[in-house]
């Protein structure tokens, strides 16, 4: 079984940073969490403002805990907004069902957690979080 290691973590986040200046974005937060939803990293940009730990982290919560990236989770949300509303009462509203949370898996498929990424235009924060994963040798399955 491959572990979303710190060190790897730590290249997912340098990476959607240097996605994010490339891209001209404003400034990020992005957090790691692995396959039980426990935080591995967490880093902001200079500027970014002060939900960006807890948005960045209900993206990548709301991923790993219903198995499936932030846009289809997205999507869920809009075509199931009463069992939606009851998931999100369950994981104590920690789930945020928007784009910008993307699953992290190994070579074989296997969810290994998920980056969420918080700060600009939800397309934009997914493509961050998408160049993170890449760097750092795993699949990006953003729904």
């Amino acid at each position: 079984m491959t572990a979303l290691t710190l060190a790897a973590a730590k290249t997912i986040i340098d990476a959607a940073f240097a996605k994010g200046v490339e891209l001209g974005l404003r400034p990020l937060g992005v957090s790691v969490l692995d396959a039980g939803g426990h935080l591995v990293a967490f880093q902001r940009q200079d500027g970014a403002s002060f939900l960006r730990p807890q948005m960045s982290a209900g993206k990548a919560y709301g991923a790993v805990a219903i198995g499936m990236g932030g846009r289809r989770l997205e999507a869920f949300a809009k075509d199931r907004p009463h069992l939606m509303a009851g998931i999100s009462d369950v994981s104590g509203s920690k789930i945020l069902s928007v784009v910008g949370g993307v699953l992290i898996r190994d070579g074989a498929g296997t969810i290994l957690g998920a980056v969420g990424i918080s700060g600009d235009s939800s397309e934009n924060d997914e493509a961050a979080a998408i160049a993170g994963i890449e760097a750092a040798g795993f699949t990006a399955d953003p729904g």
